[in-house]
């Protein structure tokens, strides 16, 4: 079976494997060095136990577990407050009129201002997963896993949820958007930046970045048409996103253009679809294939089992999940439609 768990300190070696792969690299939150990455799990561990030191937000960050061998083959994380503590940078794309009454001229001028206005929002993050799990129940249970976690922690997050995702990338490894622009201020490439990223933040690039507008028409004609254009690779993710109630709204990320998506929290297809319901009986692999989520804080656990729920809103699961989700007979349970 495949299980969600928060991530401990010994998935650091696995996570870090996981962290060298291809599908990692579009992840900029997900650390590749083992110091950063240990310090990522030990603040994830604080949070879900509620020991956050004061001024610093909870970050929460999971696995996905194959039952049957131990190995842990995924991540994805939540940043309760997008920042942490600090302003969270994107682009704001707009447009200003630039007209001659005299000259009987007008054009509209596409501009990107540089923006933390979606700061303290809550932020989906360190999404990663093997190659070989794209496109399966898998890759579905790792990301809605989080949905779930939220809905029975309401409380700890924000109105209104972003993720963002990463932008145009070429075969070459060049970004144009990244070239374009931000390499005029940094005497660095992308993939050394995004790696300061996930060890420290992406304040200290909008730091060094000019605080004016910047005119979409001084970028390269690659940079301007990757503004807002996701990586190929991120198409199932993005898909399955938008089937949760995300769009792409005016900000884009600050490292590559790729788009940022914004949903309210409240209207996550997952919150929406998902309800509580009490063990009550064991059956075989038989009924609806749903996600089913046990268990608080530190001991939240979301795995796929089929489930037949009775008129007296009681649940019958198989048998497999109830050792998984470490729970029994009467237990309160969370469900969701695959």
């Amino acid at each position: 079976m495949w299980l969600v768990r928060p991530a401990q300190p010994d998935d650091l070696e696995q996570i870090l494997e996981i962290a060298g792969t291809q599908s990692a690299r579009l992840s900029s939150t997900l650390p590749k060095q083992s110091e950063a990455l240990a310090q990522k799990i030990e603040h994830s561990v604080a949070s879900f136990a509620g020991r956050v030191p004061a001024g610093e937000a909870p970050r929460f960050l999971f696995v996905l577990e194959n039952t049957a061998t131990g190995s842990v083959d995924g991540t994805a994380g939540i940043d309760a407050r997008a920042g942490n503590g600090q302003p969270f940078y994107n682009y704001r794309r707009d447009a200003l009129i630039h007209a001659s009454h005299e000259l009987g001229v007008s054009r509209r001028v596409e501009v990107l201002y540089p923006s933390h206005s979606l700061t303290d929002q809550t932020l989906l993050c360190s999404f990663s997963i093997r190659p070989e799990l794209r496109s399966t129940e898998a890759f579905e249970l790792l990301s809605r896993a989080r949905m779930l976690f939220i809905a029975e922690h309401r409380d700890w997050f924000s109105s209104r949820v972003v993720v963002e995702i990463q932008g145009v990338q070429l075969e070459d490894g060049s970004v144009p958007f990244w070239d374009s622009l931000a390499r005029h201020f940094f005497n660095m490439d992308f993939e050394t930046a995004d790696q300061y990223s996930a060890m420290l933040s992406k304040t200290f690039i909008a730091e060094l970045m000019p605080p004016n507008p910047i005119y979409v028409t001084l970028l390269t004609e690659e940079a301007q048409s990757a503004l807002g254009r996701a990586h190929a690779m991120t198409a199932p993710n993005f898909e399955l996103l938008q089937r949760e109630g995300f769009h792409a709204g005016c900000y884009l990320d600050i490292f590559d253009a790729g788009p940022v998506l914004e949903a309210r929290t409240d209207s996550l297809h997952t919150l929406v679809t998902s309800h509580r319901k009490t063990l009550h009986g064991r059956h075989d692999e038989a009924g609806e294939l749903c996600l089913i989520a046990a268990g608080e804080a530190s001991d939240f656990r979301c795995t796929l089992t089929h489930v037949e729920e009775t008129l007296d809103d009681e649940l019958k699961v198989s048998v497999k999940t109830w050792p998984v989700l470490g729970k029994s007979a009467g237990d309160v349970v969370r469900i969701a439609p695959l």
